[in-house]
């Protein structure tokens, strides 16, 4: 027996191969290699190859000191939270909906594919819709002036609150249908006994919400809003589509990976590095964040 259970060891290591190999040349190399490059100076001015020469944490301090890297994240947490705080109430609005026997809802099935299909939608072909949609001479402004509201077309892109909200929108309509999703299989998972013994005490349906649902939702809520943070700071694709890469106006929509891809583009390898470094630790956190509480016992 302990040969047989020896030997089906082995086939699971065997098994196991083809994905350490390709995390150790996909993953754990290029990490490895962003740490190293962090380390050095090496960028390019003019013509000239500046580097690769070691500097330490020299990187590393100015990224503190300079000053864009606060305002893009200020950027990043503002258009993130713009987004954030409207989706968790929409779909947890849809999710109560949707598990509530007694409304017997027709067709869920269809509802629940329609709100999901955003998301299968390549962000930059999103983004492309978007900029034709709110541009000057685009379809929305002219809606607005054949209804009176405008008087002449209106800069959506080139005014600060409206082009984060143009961003903060588009991730709204693209990742709510997959967070109903997770709020949905959290509340199926409660015991409907709990309910029905709030409705015999006389609990009101809002009550029961606040009181019975919320409380026990709180470790999908707590994944759902850690995993959205990491997804804002890695906010890219969008304001990057959108603008045109510029980040205007005045750079109020340049986020910190957008800031990341200027110094790869400028060939300066070890700010970038830095700066990825600083994101992957600062993720890492969030991570061991998510664990904590979804590994939390319960009292």
């Amino acid at each position: 027996m302990r040969k047989k259970a020896v030997s089906h060891n082995i086939w699971g290591y065997i098994f196991l191969i083809p994905f350490v190999v390709v995390y150790l040349i996909f993953q754990f190399v290029p990490l490895a290699s962003t740490i190293w490059n962090s380390l050095f100076e090496n960028y390019r001015s003019g013509l000239n190859q500046i580097g690769p020469n070691f500097v330490g944490l020299d990187n590393f301090k100015e990224i503190f000191r300079n000053p864009d890297l606060w305002l893009y994240t200020k950027n990043t947490i503002i258009m993130w939270i713009a987004c954030f705080i409207p989706q968790i109430i929409l779909s947890l609005l849809l999710a109560a909906w949707f598990t509530d026997p007694s409304l017997r809802l027709k067709a869920q099935g269809f509802f629940k594919t329609v709100i999901y299909l955003p998301n299968l939608i390549m962000a930059s072909a999103f983004a492309m819709l978007f900029y034709a949609l709110f541009s000057v001479n685009g379809p929305i402004n002219s809606i607005f002036m054949q209804l009176g509201i405008l008087s002449q077309p209106f800069n959506f892109l080139q005014t600060v609150w409206s082009a984060r909200g143009l961003v903060a929108l588009m991730n709204l309509i693209m990742w709510f249908g997959n967070t109903t999703i997770l709020l949905m299989a959290g509340m199926l998972g409660i015991d409907p006994s709990l309910f029905e013994a709030a409705e015999v005490d006389g609990a009101t349906s809002t009550q029961i919400f606040i009181r019975i649902t919320l409380p026990l939702l709180r470790p999908i809520l707590v994944y759902v809003m850690i995993t959205s943070l990491i997804g804002g700071l890695q906010m890219f694709d969008v304001p990057q589509v959108l603008t045109n890469t510029t980040g205007d106006p005045m750079r109020t929509t340049m986020t910190l990976i957008m800031y990341l891809n200027k110094h790869l583009y400028s060939k300066n390898y070890g700010m970038g590095g830095a700066l990825s470094v600083l994101m992957f630790i600062v993720t890492g956190l969030l991570s061991l964040l998510v664990y904590r509480f979804s590994t939390e016992k319960k009292s």
